[in-house]
């Protein structure tokens, strides 16, 4: 496991910090606030297909640029320091991420090629109306000749209205348990098939509700079989979380960052209030958190890299996964709010893009799984949620 970057890596941060800085400050930010689809079309071409940056940790097989979970983790790190919009993680941290895990070869030609190509959006609806990874909200009942019809909703879907293709987790009728969830790829426009953008708290992360309504699916459109996709997409949404962990992680810094400068400038009582030994210690705390929660994307992002190679267990990616989105949502949240906090009422506006920083940080905190959750999920995987074994002579 390497624990620092390479030359290489350091030229993909400085080259995504300077696009981000090029097409990501705060007034092409409220631009795009103002917009319909959530991203700047411009900017979106310029990254996907002028950089290739949606297929950079694809194979290269399919046209991506063979490179791993660490420099994602980079370019989804920059983004985020500044609530950059685009649909960059809903396509090569999520979309990607289930379409390498769970599809056959010949599916991830047909699918990712366009997506490295930067010719396609891509998401995945994944959850119900409670937002958690195992709530699915689909149901696909069987047909007999390879493959079904689809019914139900998604809700929180990345993207999902301007999205070219979504990836569908659904329950398979007539069956259970994790071995009886079907992935399912529906392009845009298919039958039966609606997509609206839903309204919620944070403006700079554009969900939509998903439904299905008798939706046709063909055999085609199935993902590694009906019925066969429980542990693949267990795999793959850990892939993902550990991504969206990045991209938390630099709103993180960017939030501390912001306020950080503030503290400098804004004077009170005669002086700078980062002079004042609570506002200092505050900073401090953050600061520590911010450090601690880029170690354990690091961390993880390295063993999705070593798990791809064969040299990691599932077991520790799954650890990984659960620990990095617990640490880097509750970092992200904590200096999204010190950043309101110390701002004083300015950051109670909507002119200040601290309230930004909180309202992504707070949606964030649910999507794919809150920090309880996988604090739950890492108690399961090293076995504190065991009982204790009987005493000898105890009566159990």
């Amino acid at each position: 496991m390497q624990f620092a970057f390479t030359p290489e890596q350091e030229m993909i941060r400085e080259a995504a910090r300077e696009f981000v800085a090029g097409h990501g400050s705060s007034t092409h930010l409220r631009a795009v606030l103002a917009g319909a689809q959530g991203y700047d079309p411009q900017s979106w071409q310029a990254l996907a297909v002028e950089l290739g940056w949606t297929g950079l940790a694809l194979p290269e097989n399919v046209g991506g640029g063979g490179l791993g979970a660490v420099e994602l983790a980079i370019l989804l790190e920059e983004t985020g320091r500044r609530l950059f919009m685009s649909p960059l993680f809903a396509t090569s941290g999520l979309a990607t991420a289930l379409l390498c895990e769970c599809a056959a070869p010949a599916q991830q030609e047909r699918w990712l090629r366009p997506i490295a190509a930067g010719a396609c959006i891509a998401t995945a609806a994944l959850t119900g109306d409670s937002g958690r990874p195992e709530a699915i909200g689909m149901t696909l009942t069987p047909d007999g000749g390879g493959g079904g019809r689809l019914d139900g909703h998604a809700s929180f879907v990345l993207y999902g209205d301007v999205s070219d293709l979504v990836l569908i987790a659904a329950r398979t009728q007539g069956q259970a348990g994790d071995e009886a969830t079907t992935l399912v790829v529906l392009p845009r426009g298919t039958a039966g098939c609606t997509a609206a953008r839903l309204v919620t708290m944070d403006p700079t992360r554009p969900y939509a509700r998903l439904c299905c309504a008798g939706v046709r699916v063909g055999p085609d459109a199935i993902i590694g079989g009906i019925g066969q996709a429980g542990t693949a997409l267990a795999r793959g949404l850990q892939i993902a979380q550990i991504a969206f962990a990045a991209e938390q992680l630099g709103g993180a810094f960017g939030a501390l960052e912001m306020t950080v400068e503030y503290a400098r400038q804004r004077v009170q009582f005669g002086r700078v209030i980062g002079s004042f030994q609570a506002v200092k210690h505050r900073l401090a705390d953050l600061l520590v958190a911010c450090e601690a929660a880029k170690s354990a994307v690091c961390y993880a992002a390295c063993m999705v890299d070593e798990y791809r190679a064969g040299t990691a267990t599932a077991q520790e990616l799954a650890e990984a996964a659960a620990l990095v989105q617990s640490c880097c949502s509750e970092a992200f949240m904590q200096c999204g709010a010190n950043a309101i906090q110390l701002h004083g009422g300015i950051g109670f506006t909507w002119e200040h893009d601290a309230q930004l920083y909180f309202k992504r940080a707070r949606s964030a905190l649910t999507y794919l799984g809150t920090p309880d959750w996988h604090r739950e999920r890492i108690a399961r995987l090293i076995g504190l949620d065991d009982p204790p074994p009987a005493a000898a002579g105890d009566g159990r």
